[in-house]
């Protein structure tokens, strides 16, 4: 629901004042969440989810919406800076920070319950607040064929991406049945949306802008980057480190204070030094790159310590890659399309991040039965080094009092857990390495992109001067 409210933001922008846009949403978050706590039934709590989604999606599009609104274009980069400190970094670091110390030591409920006074303190000020007022237009017919599509093609390319692996993918029915009709449907709205002429629910005339059909294709690249990494740190800190939910949210505590930093330098070099938004992608890429190799080498004996250089390096790419990635998408749209782009923009990376987390978690998942095999037919009874492990833990928990049978019995049961544990530690070192691997394959070819765009927009452009000469 969060990515079809990014879809359908635009065309409620095109008919709602959008600082009441946002005031709205606010609320209506505010209000779910609150509702949310307060229930235990599995029906209104997955309701209120839908709600939440929806109601976050247009908040998220709608408020940056209103910063270029509001804003000259020379402003934006720290305005988009302080921007991304709220919907990137804190979901990123901040939020798993504060849920995991509240699952710790109070409950699930007070998740939903934080929201709201943070909720009835936004609107509050957006109410005392000058909102910005856009040039009112007659709003295009909305294309409610179309949105139905891209709705069904959404909900099944989540559905899939999020419980694909959970059900060995295409094994399940389900999974496979879902994937069909998602194609289908998607498909089916392409091919609706070019016989609408310009009138359908994606506002083609955004594919126009070399920098924005550049930044939509990064936003893969970044979203899997983002949520597949924010996803691996905890998971590796949980399954293998034996960390409770409050220190895995504390790991990436530290690295949201160099994303604040590497935004704000960011901003500086773009506003201040007029550096190209475009120059400090291939920075954000190498340090995001060095961070997921050095990640790679982690072990079961791994500590916060160990990992922290990795995980601060980290933060510090993605600052620069996210910032200038926003302000190539949208500092040349114009009012007219920009919120239908931060809308196509914002799904093209929660996308992103929704593939890179299947793919990585399958990649464990393998990883782990792979390894396991490998390991296990490694370990014949008649291995010296095996009966001298087997021997030495058996006379270990004799001397406790354990009964040899039991003793050998439970030392060969340690055996087994300590090679599925090592299983697991390099399964994740593998899917640390793959995020590495995926700038290393996307920076050249997002490069090839960009020039072959850059030539595609001069051959239209010298098109267009000969026709009018």
């Amino acid at each position: 629901l969060k990515l079809i409210g990014f879809i359908a933001a635009a065309a409620l922008i095109d008919r709602i004042e959008p600082r009441r846009l946002v005031i709205g949403a606010t609320l209506v978050m505010g209000l779910a969440c609150g509702l949310a706590a307060m229930t235990a039934r599995l029906e209104l709590l997955v309701a209120l989810r839908i709600v939440q989604g929806f109601s976050g999606g247009v908040l998220l599009v709608g408020g940056q919406a209103m910063l270029f609104l509001a804003y000259p274009r020379s402003r934006q980069p720290i305005l988009q800076a302080l921007f991304a400190m709220g919907s990137v970094v804190a979901p990123a670091t901040i939020a798993p920070a504060l849920q995991g110390w509240l699952i710790d030591s109070q409950s699930w409920t007070w998740i939903f319950f934080s929201v709201v006074p943070l909720a009835l303190v936004a609107a509050g000020l957006l109410l005392i607040a000058d909102g910005p007022m856009p040039e009112r237009t007659a709003p295009r017919r909305f294309d409610w064929i179309g949105f139905a599509l891209i709705a069904v093609t959404l909900f099944c390319a989540t559905y899939v991406l999020s419980q694909g692996s959970r059900w060995d993918w295409f094994e399940e029915p389900r999974i496979l049945w879902l994937t069909v009709i998602g194609i289908a449907a998607l498909l089916t709205f392409l091919g609706q949306q070019l016989l609408a002429r310009g009138e359908g629910l994606i506002d083609v005339t955004l594919f126009g802008s070399e920098d924005f059909c550049f930044a939509f294709i990064v936003s893969f690249v970044a979203g899997a980057a983002l949520f597949g990494s924010a996803f691996l740190i905890p998971a590796f800190a949980v399954s293998v480190l034996a960390f409770t939910p409050t220190d895995a949210g504390q790991l990436l505590l530290p690295s949201g204070a160099l994303f604040i930093g590497a935004l704000l330098i960011a901003a500086y070099l773009l506003q201040v030094r007029r550096v190209p938004p475009v120059a400090t992608v291939p920075f954000g890429i190498l340090l995001i790159t060095a961070a997921m190799w050095m990640l790679s080498g982690s072990t079961s004996d791994s500590g916060a310590d160990d990992m922290m250089a990795a995980i601060l390096l980290r933060g510090f790419g993605l600052g620069f890659l996210f910032l200038s990635i926003t302000l190539i998408a949208f500092g040349h749209l114009d009012r007219r399309n920009r919120a239908a782009g931060i809308g196509l923009f914002n799904t093209g990376r929660q996308l992103g991040g929704l593939i890179g987390v299947a793919a990585l978690q399958t990649l464990i998942d393998h990883g782990v039965v792979a390894n396991g095999a490998v390991l296990g037919a490694n370990l014949s009874a008649g291995q010296p080094a095996v009966v001298e492990r087997l021997a030495a833990t058996t006379a270990m928990l004799t001397a406790k009092g354990i009964d040899a049978a039991a003793a050998a019995r439970a030392a060969a049961g340690l055996l087994g857990r300590a090679v599925t544990g090592q299983s697991t530690v390099i399964a994740f070192d593998t899917a640390f390495n793959a995020v590495a691997l995926l700038f290393v394959i996307a920076a050249p070819l997002l490069v090839a992109i960009k020039i072959g765009l850059s030539r595609y927009a001069k051959a239209r452009a010298a098109r267009r001067r000969e026709a009018k000469a």
